[in-house]
């Protein structure tokens, strides 16, 4: 690809970046204040890693919400009664639904790590579309919920 490109009078200009940046820029650890190290490092310790993700950064300019936001989700998705990989798997099909991007790459490699596999990620697509057309349609339709299915 050329550095640069023509505009429609000729003159040359820059090819744009079709990479997205966080609105607010993202907070790397060098750079960050002593309260959002400590959410940082928390995180750290809780995934066995030395890295954080860009979603952290971005929270990171408000750090009430960057530490309200780690402690819920440590917390949701600590073990529980549903496996790891069925959390990962929920997660990446309200992602998927949702249309988020970043979730969804991000979550399918949490849900691959946590044993999802081909097979499964297809099985879970195929419920994921299928249960946006049928809500959409029962939606669309405004059916009645059956009295058997009522609580």
């Amino acid at each position: 690809m050329k550095p640069h490109s023509e505009n429609i009078t000729g003159g040359a200009v820059g090819l744009r970046d079709n990479r997205r940046m966080a609105t607010l820029g993202l907070i790397e650890y060098r750079d960050a204040s002593a309260e959002v190290r400590a959410v940082y490092d928390d995180i750290m310790t809780t995934r066995q890693t030395d890295y954080i993700n860009n979603f952290w950064k971005a929270l990171a300019h408000d750090p009430a919400t960057l530490r309200r936001t780690w402690q819920s989700v440590k917390e949701i998705m600590a073990p529980g009664a549903l496996d790891p990989v069925i959390k990962e798997m929920i997660y990446l099909a309200v992602s998927a639904t949702n249309q988020c991007g970043y979730c969804i790459a991000s979550h399918t490699v949490g849900a691959r790590k946590a044993g999802m596999t081909d097979a499964m990620l297809s099985e879970l697509m195929a419920v994921v579309g299928m249960a946006n057309e049928t809500n959409r349609l029962a939606s669309g339709y405004q059916v009645e919920i059956d009295d058997r299915f009522k609580s």
